[in-house]
């Protein structure tokens, strides 16, 4: 980078020999944090980078390249490949430790949506479930495989695939930030199909939007929150009470557990008593 499109700061100072008042006040704020930080015992201006390197690895095994990752990170590309590499032209190794920022950016960056390469095998829990909640909220798969481009025959595997490729995903993901808030009766969908859509839902159990967190709907071991405490000790008896019909594993899960406890702090209860 040039020196006139470098910023003024702390690099501009020590790699451009800029004296403007920006760049000394920030090598002054440096060295007062530096000396601050050695007097308490933290001072770390380097960590490992082997731990970074694997990540780096990591992310190329999901079809993630350099540039991709780099840029996910906010970081130089050529910072990676020095990490992974080192310098050949230079003869360098690959770096044995790096600043905690650089450590810390890359270590952030995980395989996503948005950063995977479109034809990227993914798990298409995501997908499958964003599709089965639309359908439960009164979409008919016809209707949503038109939107998406695909035959019926195409739509009806995907709501139970293991794996689709990351452009699948995506696209479903749109179609349903799109869809989800929407009546699909207001939307050309006539009374007839909209009930037979949700009573096939319903006769699959498939969860509906409500049950499903954003930050959980792409989890593979993620369960539905049908009642706001499925999975938990209350989670049973809530089905029933809001009638929500039949409880879910997890609640039943749990109601078994409870029962198992209830059990065993009855008997230690006669030991004692004993």
């Amino acid at each position: 980078m040039a020196a006139s499109e470098r910023l003024h700061g702390y690099a501009r100072y020590r790699l451009d020999g800029c004296r403007c008042y920006t760049c000394g006040w920030a090598v002054a704020q440096y060295n007062d944090a530096r000396e601050h930080a050695i007097r308490r015992g933290q001072w770390q201006p380097f960590v490992d980078a082997e731990p970074v390197r694997q990540h780096i690895r990591n992310l190329q095994s999901c079809d993630m390249g350099l540039r991709a990752i780099a840029t996910a990170a906010n970081v130089d590309r050529k910072r990676l490949q020095a990490v992974l590499n080192g310098r050949p032209e230079r003869g360098t190794p690959p770096q044995a430790q790096v600043r905690p920022a650089f450590a810390a950016a890359v270590l952030a960056v995980e395989p996503t949506l948005d950063n995977l390469g479109g034809k990227t095998v993914i798990n298409a829990a995501g997908a499958s479930r964003r599709l089965q909640a639309l359908v439960a909220a009164g979409w008919p798969q016809h209707h949503l495989a038109a939107r998406l481009g695909m035959t019926d025959g195409n739509f009806g595997a995907t709501l139970h695939r293991d794996h689709v490729i990351v452009q699948t995903g995506r696209a479903v993901r749109s179609l349903y930030d799109e869809l989800w808030r929407a009546d699909p009766r207001e939307h050309g969908v006539d009374n007839q199909a909209y009930s037979r859509a949700r009573n096939h839902a319903a006769s699959r159990q498939w969860a509906p939007v409500g049950a499903w967190d954003d930050d959980t709907i792409d989890d593979p071991a993620a369960f539905p929150d049908w009642t706001g405490k499925c999975g938990t000790s209350e989670g049973y008896d809530a089905h029933h009470n809001m009638r929500v019909l039949p409880s879910c594993q997890p609640c039943r899960d749990a109601r078994a557990q409870r029962r198992r406890e209830q059990r065993e702090a009855k008997k230690a209860g006669m030991a004692v008593a004993a």
